[in-house]
């Protein structure tokens, strides 16, 4: 990724983040969904959650700065400090297509709400280090710029592969079709996200 998409990248990132706010096997189990949010209940298998958090581990800055002022730094050359297991990477994209399809149909509140809720309920459990939250935030992320169509992923070749930022601004072609949200569907996101919320909510925390 060059110097400047890169940094790019990273500004949206912050953002996302402060707002509220894949390999061929993710492609294919989360853009084939992207045009609507009718199909976001099925689960992904183990490679595409697998895949997922490869390309969220390639995005991980090696600094982030909290709104707080507190500075994360990560260790690239250490992955294992910054991983979670499998199943809780799971939870995460799930807690993540929720916020694309509130994104999707324009339910900001509920998209930051999720994101929020996600975030809270993590760091309630006393499990995960520094690293390991500023993961969780980018394996979030990326499921939702994934779905949106913010995000695409090339390959190169088999060892090396570049995500790559869409931004259709200055390009001659005519933009990707965004996705769509019927009413229904967007009720239907609404109800998922307040069951998400109600949920098992985080302890306070002491």
């Amino acid at each position: 990724m060059g110097g400047q998409v890169k940094e790019r990248f990273y500004r949206r990132m912050a953002g996302a983040v402060l707002a509220g706010a894949f390999a061929a096997t993710a492609m294919v189990a989360l853009a084939g969904q992207s045009t609507s949010v009718q199909a976001q209940g099925k689960d992904l298998s183990d490679k595409s959650i697998q895949t997922l958090m490869d390309y969220a581990w390639a995005i991980t800055p090696a600094k982030f700065t909290l709104p707080s002022g507190k500075e994360i730094v990560v260790d690239l050359n250490n992955r294992a400090a910054a991983m979670i297991p499998l199943e809780a990477a799971r939870e995460v994209v799930k807690t993540g297509r929720l916020s694309a399809n509130a994104q999707i149909c324009d339910l900001k509140e509920e998209q930051g709400a999720n994101y929020q809720t996600l975030m809270a309920r993590e760091q309630a459990k006393n499990t995960w280090n520094d690293q390991q939250m500023l993961y969780i935030s980018q394996l979030h992320l990326l499921t939702v710029m994934m779905l949106t169509g913010k995000v695409n992923v090339v390959a190169k070749d088999e060892n090396n592969k570049t995500i790559v930022v869409e931004d259709d601004k200055g390009k001659a072609e005519a933009p990707k079709p965004a996705p769509t949200c019927s009413t229904t569907e967007r009720q239907k996101v609404g109800e998922q996200i307040k069951a998400y919320l109600d949920a098992a909510p985080a302890p306070a925390k002491k």
